[in-house]
């Protein structure tokens, strides 16, 4: 089966989904360059023997920029060939110069900076005479590696964490890098957003402070996936002019794009064959047409789920289930790497992923790519659909839609991906918390002098003085700032609180390591009783040591899956910012917010009912952080049946609605956005809708949805009369039998007068 006759298939009568729009990208021929006269002749040879006999235009031209000592990002779509555009200048200074120039790339990953690593080394030991020291440093290199590297490393591949926690505080160690560094490459930048990218901003800002006492002043090249700011976000990240390289010469092949909703069940109350039922489905077709394929799954639990569907599956049709495979964080190195050379190889036909898979990995090129629920954004959208079709070879995109508003809004407005710029990435690398535990890194690295700054930070002054007055961390001497300190610092900065405290998995029964979870979601996901999913086997979570961070698990045979359900409380801390509109009015401020899993729920495979239920018994996790207040005016309360208590359902299914929409309007993972309601809120005194970024500190994410709320209430309003449902279905506002008799009416009612013709005046609140 070719993939022409696949969409084809899909139009079938026993499908239980409806395609309810295509879209094709016609084929694009390559815009070739020349190869620079200035490029190293045998590095050129070595190419040109790949079958590389020209560069495509974007290629020649970053290369060009970055050779001219110009920094430069890269915007491109995945397989663009953006790693050319840095390889052709780096390697060409270190071949030429080896005793004197060292390079610096970054990547977001373990798995992606080893599989550069390849590539670099493949070309290197093509080069007659080459002989540069070339390694990854991270958390699984050898010891002996990692001081080859220190003393004569010519090329060190690493991540930010590794870089922040272990090159720059033991800068000493690392002498020879600093001196000769001369190219520093970040790989994925359009991954740096939000809190992570404003952690990452502040690493880099150490780095030139190191660099700087070192006496180098190294080329930055960023690479991107295509975001409409690419320029902007660049020099926010590097605090630097940069050249904008943002169109793709490369050849692309003709890629179909198809929007397929699973059936309805029955149309007045929304319900549809769920989407998990679709995908096994679909999953089936795909299996029998021995096109290459990646599912790509919104958590980690729902990659398992499925990996188990399509092994079952395969095993009735007599394949070989070794030919499918998951792939996620928390597997162990060896695990993903083998996973990764079976795709390219072709020896794996079929991967489950998470957004692990999402980056640029080399896999080959794929054939069909399923997204199961839309990915959150317009750029990660077509990062992962480029996963697939290279070059000149056919492919298709599926958009399998959940129950969801995000996803049915899609099903109703295809055009949203094709026709509206792709996002913005930002980032707050001032955010008080995040600077001033950077500062103190930087403090302990190097004393710090007032008047040099931190790059382009206004309030150096002020956070040093914090430091040294308050945390009494620093002291002056002589108009300088010394790091006084009892403990390493950047051991207890954590750049997305997820790269240190892991929980370890451990398989009791063969004493060895599974897997690996981040302490904030090992409370919802390796909870004793918990059944943990690795690779469609099943195990049973039987202790949870928090303190220690180790879970142990034990393989069981198993008919379910199990869900933890967790309690918010959110309280104001202070308001910040109000706007009075004709019958609500819209706050922004501060929170806090506790979190307390409390239960969970197993869940049978295939019919998904539950058959039993237990008790989590761990402390809460707390934070302080920003949220959009939506405060209903005592009318409009009244009309739709708040201030009597009817309409609570409404409130509560028109602020999953308005949640589920934010990454329409704001760049963010949807889980990064929470959502609480209440009929009589304690601070305000009337039904209010709070929606909070679930990150210590906030990035602005609620100071974005504060200022851009109306947009996003107008598209709730278009979702919720398009929904053919009677009371409410998890396409709208909720299911209307959890939601009460008539929850869809007391939320249209809400947005109706929400939206009505309004002026808005802002005033300053009082604390």
């Amino acid at each position: 089966m070719n993939v022409g006759e696949l969409l084809a298939s899909l139009r079938g009568d026993d499908a239980p989904l409806t395609v309810e729009a295509t879209h094709s990208v016609p084929p694009v021929p390559a815009r070739l360059a020349p190869y620079p006269e200035w490029l190293l002749p045998e590095l050129r040879t070595v190419l040109e023997a790949r079958g590389i006999l020209e560069l495509y235009r974007h290629q020649a031209r970053a290369a060009e920029f970055l050779h001219q000592g110009r920094h430069t990002v890269v915007a491109t779509p995945t397989a663009s060939g953006k790693s050319l555009c840095y390889h052709l200048p780096v390697l060409d200074r270190l071949l030429r110069d080896a005793t004197a120039a060292r390079a610096l790339y970054l990547y977001p990953t373990k798995a992606l900076a080893r599989d550069q690593m390849a590539e670099v080394e493949a070309l290197l030991g093509a080069v007659p005479g080459a002989e540069l020291t070339v390694a990854v440093y991270d958390g699984d290199t050898p010891p002996s590696v990692r001081q080859a590297l220190r003393e004569r490393g010519s090329l060190v591949l690493t991540n930010p964490h590794m870089l922040h926690a272990g090159i720059l505080p033991n800068h000493t160690l690392w002498q020879g890098l600093f001196t000769a560094l001369r190219y520093v490459v970040i790989d994925e930048v359009h991954t740096l957003s939000g809190i992570y990218g404003s952690h990452v901003a502040n690493v880099l800002r150490r780095l030139t402070r190191i660099c700087r006492h070192y006496g180098s002043d190294p080329v930055f090249c960023a690479a991107s996936a295509t975001i409409s700011n690419p320029g902007e976000h660049a020099r926010r990240l590097l605090e630097r002019p940069v050249e904008v390289v943002d169109e793709d010469g490369s050849a692309r092949g003709t890629k179909h794009f198809v929007f397929a909703n699973p059936n309805l069940v029955s149309a007045s109350s929304g319900l549809r064959v769920p989407a998990v039922e679709a995908a096994r489905h679909l999953a089936g077709r795909l299996l029998a047409s021995g096109l290459q394929t990646i599912w790509f799954c919104r958590s980690r639990s729902s990659v398992e789920v499925l990996l188990k569907y399509l092994r079952d599956e395969a095993r009735a049709r007599n394949i070989d289930q070794d030919r499918i495979a998951g792939y996620r964080g928390g597997y162990l190195p060896d695990l993903r790497r083998k996973i990764e050379r079976g795709l390219a190889s072709g020896a794996i036909t079929t991967v489950v992923a998470t957004s692990a898979l999402e980056l640029g990995i080399d896999i080959g090129s794929l054939d069909v790519c399923v997204l199961v629920g839309y990915p959150g954004t317009v750029s990660s959208t077509f990062q992962r659909a480029g996963r697939v079709g290279r070059r000149n070879r056919e492919s298709a995109v599926i958009l399998l839609a959940r129950a969801m508003a995000i996803d049915q809004f899609l099903m109703g407005n295809p055009g949203y991906l094709f026709d509206r710029p792709r996002e913005a990435v930002s980032i707050d690398p001032d955010n008080p918390i995040i600077l001033t535990n950077h500062v103190k890194c930087a403090a302990f690295e190097l004393p710090f002098d007032k008047a040099a700054g931190f790059g382009q930070c206004e309030q150096i002054g002020e956070v040093l003085d914090f430091l040294t007055d308050d945390l009494r961390l620093l002291v002056r001497e002589g108009g300088r700032y010394h790091f006084a300190g009892p403990t390493y610092p950047a051991e207890g900065v954590s750049l997305n609180a997820a790269d240190m405290d892991n929980v370890v998995i451990m398989d009791v029964e063969h004493r060895t390591v599974l897997a690996e979870v981040d302490r904030p979601s090992a409370i919802t996901e390796v909870y004793k009783g918990a059944i943990y999913g690795h690779q469609g086997e099943q195990y049973l979570v039987e202790e949870l040591h928090f303190a220690d961070r180790r879970a142990e698990v034990k393989r069981v045979e198993v008919d379910y899956y199990t869900e933890a359900d967790s309690e918010t409380e959110v309280r104001v801390l202070h308001v910040d910012r109000s706007e009075q509109h004709d019958h609500y009015r819209s706050h922004h401020g501060e929170v806090h917010v506790s979190t307390l899993a409390k239960a969970f729920k197993k869940i049978r495979f295939y019919t998904r009912e539950n058959v039993g239920i237990g008790e989590i018994h761990l402390p809460p996790e707390e934070i302080e952080t920003e949220a959009c207040f939506l405060a209903i005016g005592p009318d409009l309360a009244a009309e739709a049946g708040l201030t009597s208590g009817a309409g609570a359902s409404g409130l509560r299914g028109l602020g999953s609605l308005i949640q589920g929409l934010v990454p329409l309007f704001v760049r963010v993972d949807p889980a990064d956005v929470k959502v609480s309601t209440e009929l009589r809120h304690p601070h305000f005194g009337c039904p209010t809708i709070t929606l909070y970024d679930r990150v210590q500190g906030g990035v602005g994410l609620a100071e974005q949805i504060f200022a851009g709320h109306r947009a996003i209430l107008a598209a709730a309003r278009g979702l919720l009369e398009r929904c053919a449902c009677r009371t409410g279905c998890p396409s709208c506002i909720g299911p209307g039998r959890d939601l009460g008799a008539t929850p869809k009416q007391h939320a249209r009612v809400l947005l109706g007068g929400m939206l009505a013709p309004a002026h808005t005046r802002e005033r300053e609140a009082e604390a």
